[in-house]
């Protein structure tokens, strides 16, 4: 199942034992936050996974940023 249309993440126990993956590929959504931990840049990442693009990653990081936003306490 994807988890919206304007996330680009799918979660199928078919695909990765369910792990959440960007959508049409195998690569787990978690290998782009440990790649950036690692210092990592966007575009090597992009190079190493070249099934994910630019838009996804994009996507994906600007939906942790706006629940991270949520998360903010009201003033």
């Amino acid at each position: 199942m994807t988890i919206t249309k304007d996330i680009p993440i799918t979660i199928d126990r078919e695909i990765m034992s369910g792990a959440p993956v960007f959508t049409g590929t195998r690569v787990p959504v978690s290998a782009l936050l440990a790649n950036l931990e690692a210092g990592v840049s966007l575009d090597e990442f992009l190079d190493n996974f070249p099934t994910v693009t630019r838009e996804q990653a994009i996507s994906v990081l600007a939906y942790f940023r706006s629940e991270l936003n949520d998360l903010s306490l009201p003033a």
